[in-house]
């Protein structure tokens, strides 16, 4: 999967192959056995090329840690526990990351709205009028 990660595209058994290849001995049947198991796995899909198959990730790497820690933290008979145990692992750059991920999620999701003009200053529309098309605003009366 790392391999299929990394190029972020769908990828052949040869590709992958090479590229192990520049690290240690491994044979094509091992690699196309290895790829096909992630296939019946869900891991990966592919789609037929001539006589091969192209490999892409069904999920990016990133969605996969984050389902390994949600499965581990469900596991736990006191959450709260284990995400102090977890805190405390972490080093400062990962404690700086966990810091701007929270920070990400806890933003809204569209600018407040300006009180003196009734719009949203990212728009410049009046949510009211667009929630209600024949608002005496907009000259579109019932």
């Amino acid at each position: 999967m790392t391999r299929v990660w990394k190029w972020n595209r769908p990828v052949t058994v040869r590709e992958v192959l090479e590229d192990l290849q520049k690290e240690r001995s491994i044979a094509y049947t091992t690699v196309m056995t290895v790829l096909d198991n992630l296939h019946q796995k869900g891991w990966v899909r592919r789609e037929a090329e001539g006589r091969a198959y192209r490999y892409e990730a069904v999920s990016t790497r990133a969605a996969y840690a984050a389902a390994l820690m949600n499965e581990a933290w469900s596991q736990s008979d006191n959450a709260a526990a284990a995400l102090v145990a977890f805190f405390g692992m972490m080093s400062e750059e990962q404690r700086q990351a966990l810091t701007d991920a929270v920070r990400i999620v806890q933003l809204p999701e569209t600018p407040p709205e300006n009180p003196a003009s009734g719009r949203n200053p990212a728009s410049g529309r009046n949510p009211v009028s667009e929630q209600n098309p024949g608002s005496a605003e907009d000259g579109g009366g019932r």
